[in-house]
């Protein structure tokens, strides 16, 4: 990266997928873009989260990039729901193919972004010093990419080896005929204790709340399933920018059908394995009675797996709706817990009170362990945006504006901060659909905008209050028709203390989101406004 502070158009932040396709498209318009990378390569979350069993729960040959033919013909996943280190190698190839780390600053972690209103240009600082000039900022960053610390007392004093899934060590970790205890049963504790307790002489599982687990089914992808996809790819891509992730979606409801025809689906879709159960009925997301109807039939297939009935209690969810926390993918979880050597310490019975120097103490007893998974989640969706020293018009920071939750316009851009978008964050559909298909349709929204406007000679570009406004009301009233607001979900902030309850997604959908954004930018970026390239007052 050159010393000179010469502007460049783009300045993107972060080499996850979503910064790789930046740097990608900006290429293509004849941009000079430059990336900003905290770690030592590309990869994003996928660099990060090492952890044993770590997997996509997208199936893989959607959880890819859709632009490039080619690409997509050179690239053969190997499974149905690909594992961390394929989904990094398939990052690299592409990070390869299209020659893309010539424009990215490795171990370049950004601490500010200050707007000059006069020059109508960024100032990026990154904590080694380096500072860059630039256009248009993208924060490509990533919804989960700031790990939540443990804040339990103590947490420093164990004198084992202690790990967070989102900062898994490069070199592996030897679990073999340890005392292991595992902290956080989400996604990533759910995966991480179905590989680690096999392997283990003592597992001990922290639970604070049950989740509901589909099984995965994962299984090799063979030729036929990838010829099948190879034939029906445009077919399937186009459907995806409408649904974002292909799965059978029915038009009755749960109650529409006799118990029997209900069951069975259940069963069908059970058996199929994949969120794909979550959508067995048009209204599962919306109606608690349908919804109840699911999520008993999971607590059935809980009790029959696990062989202590009280074990089996504890893990069986019931103070949240089915699916309105992130559902979670894994085969083998809650058999895991048939195992001699697995325990679940439910933390609603017997709270946990402290990390010691030998292990874990609750209320009534302290386990003692080798190593410790703090398996504790994230800041998400606002986390990386809010720990840079962002700061826009008259030195507004991002962080104050944001301090009562996200306000921005389309999820894509905050008002006071001109030329500064935002990829895949709060406000937009983000995680609730594939994020690749979410990711694609962000950035070339973005380059879409950012050519228009150097085509039209202006400056610069940001949203209108009243806009801003009406869209935090729509997401809002969005979520409100859901049961996702019926949780204490990371969705809604709920696992970071002091963090506002607000939720975070847009839950409209993202067919219905992609002809909003697509409207907005028909009539003229209506709810922006847009500056020239030289304001009223100023000379030349």
């Amino acid at each position: 990266m050159t010393n000179k502070l010469e502007a460049l158009d783009i300045v993107v932040v972060g080499a996850g997928f979503a910064g790789l396709y930046a740097i990608h498209k900006f290429r293509e318009l004849g941009m000079s873009v430059h990336c900003l990378e905290a770690a030592p390569d590309v990869g994003g979350v996928w660099f990060h989260n090492r952890y044993p069993g770590a997997r996509c729960d997208v199936e893989s040959l959607q959880y890819s990039y859709s632009f490039s033919q080619e690409i997509e013909a050179d690239w053969q996943w190997s499974e149905r729901y690909a594992a961390q280190p394929e989904i990094l190698a398939y990052i690299n190839f592409v990070a390869d193919r299209l020659d893309l780390r010539r424009d990215i600053s490795f171990m370049a972690r950004v601490a500010s972004s200050i707007w000059n209103a006069d020059e109508q240009i960024w100032h990026i600082t990154t904590e080694a010093g380096a500072n860059l000039q630039a256009r248009f900022v993208i924060l490509a960053s990533g919804g989960l990419s700031v790990t939540r610390k443990p804040d339990f007392p103590g947490v420093d004093s164990f004198e084992g080896l202690s790990f967070h899934t989102g900062q898994w060590p490069e070199e592996p970790v030897d679990f073999q005929g340890k005392r292991v205890a595992v902290i956080g049963t989400g996604s990533s504790g759910i995966q991480a204790v179905t590989a680690i307790a096999p392997q283990v002489a003592e597992l001990v599982v922290f639970q604070r709340t049950p989740n509901f687990i589909i099984p995965s089914r994962n299984r090799p992808l063979d030729d036929a399933a990838r010829q099948h996809w190879a034939e029906n790819s445009t077919a399937f891509r186009a459907r995806a920018k409408q649904v974002g992730t292909l799965y059978e979606f029915p038009s009755v409801g749960a109650l529409d059908v006799d118990d029997a025809a209900r069951r069975a689906e259940y069963q069908r879709r059970w058996d199929g394995g994949g969120v794909n159960f979550v959508h067995s009925f048009n209204n599962i997301y919306t109606d608690q009675a349908a919804n109840d109807t699911a999520a008993e039939f999971v607590r059935e297939r809980i009790r029959e797996i696990v062989n202590d009935p009280v074990t089996a209690a504890k893990l069986c969810p019931t103070d949240h709706p089915l699916g309105s926390k992130r559902i979670c993918v894994a085969s083998g979880y809650y058999e895991a817990f048939n195992l001699p050597h697995v325990k679940l310490v439910d933390l609603r019975e017997d709270s946990l009170e402290a990390i010691t120097p030998a292990g874990v103490r609750t209320a009534t007893v302290e386990h003692e362990v080798d190593m410790i998974v703090f398996a504790t989640g994230y800041d998400a969706l606002t986390g990386a945006l809010t720990a840079i020293d962002i700061r826009g018009v008259d030195g507004k920071k991002l962080s104050d504006k944001w301090s009562a939750g996200p306000i921005n316009y389309l999820g894509l851009m905050t008002e006071g901060f001109p030329n500064m978008f935002i990829v895949t964050g709060p406000g937009s559909p983000s995680v609730l659909v594939n994020m690749l298909v979410g990711i694609e349709q962000h950035i070339d929204w973005i380059a879409d905008c950012i050519a228009t406007l150097r085509e039209r000679g202006a400056a610069s570009i940001e949203p209108d209050v009243s806009a801003e406004r009406d869209w935090v009301t729509q997401v809002n009233a969005e979520a409100d028709k859901t049961l996702f607001v019926k949780a204490n979900s990371w969705y809604l902030g709920a696992n970071v203390p002091g963090k506002p309850r607000v939720f975070l997604p847009y839950a409209g959908g993202i067919g219905r989101y992609r002809g909003i954004c697509d409207r907005v930018a028909a009539d003229g970026y209506e709810g922006f406004r847009i500056t020239p390239e030289h304001a009223p007052g100023e000379s030349d």
